[in-house]
């Protein structure tokens, strides 16, 4: 490899198309320019990605995992087509998609939605106590295709991305394996081999990669003496046992017409005045209510901002199973209304126990040829039965992680 620049910003995420019959030498005009959106446009732009997020994660459960443990990042898959969005090309095939499939008017909108989340949300808040996030980009471009001035610096200097010229044509396997590495590495070793054998070809002429890594812990955390082996159950009427966690602190929880929710706060840094991580749990009433419940978190304009537990509430039983899962997938299979020639690889992983979470994923999109007498009420929220959980960014609503569970004794 050669001409290697540029620094760290996000998840794993890839790109990958043949090479062009004929090769174009881009003029500036055609490369994208910097975003700028006044801040109620922003806010509506952000608003609209989020329920993108939500729209992505009802396809992924409804197609690849109805009945079984998932994790997925929302945010990976977007920040890679966000990438891919800005290639500049005179065909605007590839843009045109990517801009409907993300329901959005503009790369320019998309751009200000990017610069955003990587400033408020991909900061590493580590060395203030905060959460421990991990934000990296990189770009792969075959040699033989011209590469304009405007166009890299706006990968490396806006995206932050490192970026490479590399020889597809003879040596395409050696390069996945180094892109698999980067990924590995950007992400603590905890996702491996995110393009599989075969997915880079001699025909390939760029890939556009994404890493996220998320490290953080519980604002209260949970006493390892509470925590008891209780059953889980099963939508077959069968029930395992697993290690549930608990504690005696009022929760942020309320309950709602079929489900409720329980909010997690994450430890907040010095410096994180502007932002606020928190792991969601919605946990339908009946034991086999989560296929309807999806369906009305993924289909409601709004719903996550109108069902926040925004007061802390004094809880009765309270449980919460600890779990350690990963999910891969080929997601064109999920996302078969996204009309382009490509194949969309993410692989993600989450464990909770009683200091906090941990979490990464790599994603890879690839084209051939994202008074006393007062008795407060108690809410019990017991997730002994399958659930939804998502890890979101309340300032900007940005989802960094969804999925749910169906059995925690099983990893994957």
């Amino acid at each position: 490899m050669k001409d290697k620049v540029g620094k760290s910003q996000d998840e794993d995420l890839s790109v990958q198309e043949t090479k062009p019959k004929k090769k174009q030498k881009l003029t500036e005009s055609q490369v994208i320019p910097r975003p700028s959106l006044s801040k109620f446009d922003l806010a509506e732009a952000m608003e609209k990605q989020n329920d993108v997020a939500m729209f992505l994660a009802g396809k992924v459960i409804s197609t690849l995992a109805q009945t079984s443990n998932l994790v997925f990042s929302p945010a990976s898959i977007n920040a890679v087509l966000i990438m891919a969005a800005n290639r500049p090309e005179k065909n605007e095939t590839l843009r045109s998609s990517i801009l409907s499939f993300l329901r959005s008017s503009s790369t320019n909108e998309l751009n200000a939605v990017f610069g955003e989340i990587c400033s408020v949300v991909f900061a590493d808040g580590s060395a203030s106590g905060g959460p421990k996030i991990a934000a990296v980009n990189g770009v792969w471009i075959d040699q033989s295709f011209p590469v304009d001035s405007s166009w890299k610096d706006l990968l490396v200097n806006f995206f932050k991305a490192e970026f490479d010229q590399v020889d597809f044509s003879t040596k395409a396997e050696i390069v996945r394996t180094e892109v698999n590495a980067w990924a590995s590495r950007h992400t603590n070793n905890l996702i491996n081999d995110i393009l599989p054998q075969g997915s880079v070809t001699s025909k390939t002429k760029w890939i556009y990669g994404n890493a996220l890594y998320f490290k953080g812990a519980w604002e209260e955390k949970f006493e390892k003496y509470l925590t008891k082996n209780k059953p889980f159950y099963l939508l077959n009427g069968e029930s395992v046992s697993v290690a549930f966690m608990s504690n005696h602190e009022d929760q942020y929880v309320k309950a709602y017409d079929g489900f409720k929710v329980l909010r997690l706060s994450y430890q907040q840094g010095r410096d994180d005045a502007d932002r606020k991580f928190s792991m969601y749990f919605y946990l339908p009433d009946k034991r086999d209510g989560l296929d309807n419940l999806l369906k009305r978190l993924t289909s409601t304009h709004g719903f996550l901002d109108h069902h926040i537990p925004r007061y802390k509430k004094l809880v009765g039983e309270f449980r919460i199973p600890k779990f350690k899962i990963e999910f891969g997938f080929e997601a064109s299979k999920a996302f078969g209304d996204f009309e382009l020639n490509v194949s969309l690889y993410q692989k993600a992983f989450i464990e909770i126990d009683e200091v906090g979470t941990e979490a990464a994923a790599a994603t890879g999109l690839m084209c051939t040829t994202c008074s006393s007498a007062y008795v407060p009420e108690r809410i019990d929220f017991v997730a002994d039965h399958p659930f939804l959980f998502l890890i979101r960014e309340d300032t900007t609503g940005t989802i960094l992680f969804a999925g749910q569970i169906f059995d925690p004794s099983q990893s994957s």
